[in-house]
């Protein structure tokens, strides 16, 4: 099983290549779905590492595949200027999505 990048800038792309992790640099949207469908098409790539940006971006094509799809795995990673969520992301999620508060 591989890990597959795509990546919006050559810092967060050329720092996984040196772990040996392959993958590309999109900016706009034909590009990252052109990337997408690439990596679905591929049986090994197990793990499909995507910027937070793109998540917020595009949500309706990674939502998509990860609704329709076991594998790969979808995973959001921040840049290297951090990530853009709040600080109490995780709370917030479980309070949205079990109507419990912590």
């Amino acid at each position: 099983m591989k890990m597959f990048l795509i990546s919006d800038n050559a810092d967060t792309y050329n720092g996984m290549r040196l772990v040996g992790v392959e993958g590309v640099i999109v900016h706009e949207r034909e590009e990252l779905k052109a990337a997408m469908d690439q990596a679905l098409t591929d049986p090994e790539i197990g793990i499909l590492l995507l910027m937070e940006r793109f998540g917020k971006e595009f949500p309706d094509m990674i939502d998509d595949v990860r609704l329709h799809r076991k594998v790969p795995l979808i995973v959001e990673i921040p840049d290297r200027h951090g990530t853009g969520r709040a600080p109490d992301f995780i709370t917030s999620y479980v309070n949205e999505a079990i109507g419990l508060k912590l």
